[in-house]
């Protein structure tokens, strides 16, 4: 579960790569609403089911950080 901290990558796509007041929810590619309904889609496999577990605590603890902005 702690290899699902890797999503956080694709904030090296961004400009600025660091913004404070930026809610990353919806912005990078790994964190739009696209990739966390894939996420729960993955929770259906076996083999997959802990990464997106991870994933989707990942996209939570996300969510909570762009209610304090």
């Amino acid at each position: 579960m702690l290899a699902t901290m890797l999503v956080d990558l694709d904030h090296l796509l961004a400009s600025p790569i660091f913004d404070a007041n930026r809610c990353s929810i919806g912005f990078h590619i790994l964190h739009s609403w696209y990739a966390i309904a894939a996420y729960f889609v993955m929770v259906v496999f076996r083999k997959s089911r802990i990464i997106a577990i991870g994933l989707l605590f990942h996209m939570a603890t996300d969510i909570l950080d762009c209610m304090w902005i």
